[in-house]
């Protein structure tokens, strides 16, 4: 959603900062990363071009997806249109002037393999009536005309706050597929009951009872609704969850298991950090009746142990034929964390400030306990996208071993095995004189990634290193790390566990280094790929 309160939480200096819509380097002063600063390259904010302006480093990603230009948040759950996946994002094309004040509205960018995206413009606008800019919500597709609007309708419903603080539920359509949408009226389609948190309504079909099942974020409440035209909803209940934050954009599905199991899957966007919790995405397993979701625990998992996984959606993936596969799901976050939204490289040279995950496979797993989890994978199409691999082998490392390879993007795997080991990683976007890296890998009984030493948005200093649980006994390891310019997603054996952080190397630290500690390792088929997209 579009939260104008964030700004209220920063600090004023900070304030009067992404006000005038200012640069990183100005956000970095009086920071510990500041003393570096005068490493980046010198530029004006003001462009907001697709690409670096001249004589201007650029750190935008090479294979992730950026918004063109400005500000986007909120990723939207793609929907399936005329063989393309149409994602939809929240955008502030007034960013760089009026900072995250200015209001979002949704644009939409296309892809066939959730890899290479083609952007195509505004497709929901903001301020086109008295209720202002749209915040998070759904897309779906009316196939049965249920809204009447036509078979094949585009609905969206979105949450929108007219006065900036009372938060409903509003609905736009789209006859061209889903390119371009008018508003459905000025009137709410659920109005607020008096309530703060009241918003990122998400919409799924209830086939088997022949209605739309709407789920809605409410503080710590996710509530369900339910209707016949999707114009006119009922409350039938919610799922309360304390001690992780105001949960937000939730997500509702059902996935079929590697053992045949089919589960339904609650989430929500939450803040654990109090509690020594992730800050990403919650979820709970379990069953739901078309009411009532029952989850097989109290305590949620996560799908994510880094810092900057927020915002995710979840959606189908389509095969070939365009039919639904039950067995997986795609997933897709926003890489940045409230906390430090406006804090990137990007805006100097590249004039915007928004990059996401790699779209990821969602696969449900029963784990040897009885229990069930998600796992998570780079979506295969990457695979297709390789321009350069560079197959190293076995190497063995007892401390430090620098390889002979450089790069500011790429994906390194390998697999680690030990008979007595303390620690063992790598030492990604390394500086020449091994001062600056961000480490990742395992250490006694943990998995983490740490971007302490290196250049990062976090000024606090407490979100520095994610962890996630390691059994050592296992005496191996797999993981799979895509680095990119600004950002290190790494995952670890089957991806039961993942860490999205963002970090901001010099783009003149791109060594890579392997590390044992407290005895020998043996990194077995490593390898590093490059992308084109």
């Amino acid at each position: 959603m579009s939260r104008r309160s964030e700004l209220n939480e920063l600090s004023d200096e900070r304030k009067r900062c992404v006000m005038r819509g200012m640069s990183r380097r100005a956000l970095f002063t009086g920071s510990a990363a500041g003393a570096a600063v005068v490493l980046l390259p010198a530029a004006s904010p003001a462009a907001a071009k697709p690409k670096s302006a001249a004589g201007c480093a650029s750190y935008r990603a090479a294979y992730h997806f950026t918004v063109p230009d400005q500000w986007k948040n909120d990723p939207q759950r793609p929907v399936w249109i005329d063989g393309e996946y149409h994602y939809y994002y929240l955008y502030n094309a007034h960013y760089l002037t009026g900072g995250t004040t200015a209001g979002t509205a949704w644009r939409l960018a296309t892809s066939t393999d959730l890899v290479v995206f083609t952007d195509r413009g505004i497709a929901v606008p903001k301020d086109t009536t008295p209720v202002g800019d749209v915040w998070s919500g759904s897309a779906v597709v009316d196939t049965d005309n249920t809204a009447g609007f036509g078979a094949g309708a585009v609905i969206v419903i979105a949450t929108m706050a007219p006065d900036d603080v009372t938060q409903a539920q509003y609905l736009y359509y789209s006859t061209d597929g889903g390119r371009t949408f008018r508003n459905h009226g000025t009137d709410p389609v659920l109005a607020n009951p008096g309530v703060h948190d009241f918003r990122d309504p998400k919409v799924v079909r209830d086939e088997e009872r022949g209605r739309w099942v709407m789920t809605l974020a409410e503080n710590n409440k996710i509530g369900f609704y339910h209707s016949a035209d999707l114009k006119s909803w009922t409350y039938v209940g919610g799922f309360i969850k304390d001690g992780i934050g105001v949960l937000e954009c939730p997500d509702l599905f059902r996935i079929t298991a590697d053992d045949g199991t089919a589960k339904w899957v609650l989430g929500a966007s939450a803040n654990g950090k109090a509690a020594g919790l992730p800050n990403t995405y919650a979820y709970w397993t379990g069953s739901f009746d078309g009411t009532t979701f029952t989850a097989d625990t109290s305590d949620p998992q996560w799908l994510d142990h880094g810092w900057d996984w927020y915002g995710a959606v979840t959606f189908e993936r389509r095969r070939d034929d365009g039919s639904v596969d039950p067995s997986v799901r795609h997933a897709i976050g926003w890489l940045n964390n409230w906390d430090y939204a406006n804090t990137t490289p990007t805006i100097d040279c590249d004039g915007f400030n928004g990059t996401d995950s790699i779209v990821r496979e969602i696969t449900l797993k029963r784990a040897a306990n009885g229990t069930y989890y998600l796992a998570s994978r780079p979506v295969s199409a990457l695979d297709d996208h390789v321009s350069r691999t560079v197959d190293l082998g076995d190497l063995e490392v007892d401390g430090t071993r620098v390889l002979d390879y450089t790069g500011t993007s790429y994906e390194v795997t390998a697999e680690i095995t030990w008979d007595t080991l303390t620690g063992a990683g790598l030492q990604l976007r390394r500086s020449p004189d091994g001062g600056r890296h961000i480490d990742a890998g395992i250490y006694d009984d943990f998995a983490f990634v740490n971007r302490r030493t290196t250049v990062n948005p976090d000024n606090s200093g407490k979100w520095q290193e994610s962890h996630s649980p390691f059994d050592p006994s296992a005496r191996t390891v797999r993981l799979r790390i895509l680095v990119d310019r600004t950002s290190v997603e790494m995952f670890v054996d089957d991806g039961r566990y993942v860490h999205s952080s963002q970090a901001f190397p010099y783009l003149i630290d791109t060594g890579l280094a392997l590390f044992s500690i407290g005895g020998t390792a043996v990194f077995r088929n490593t390898v590093i790929r490059e992308f084109t997209m």
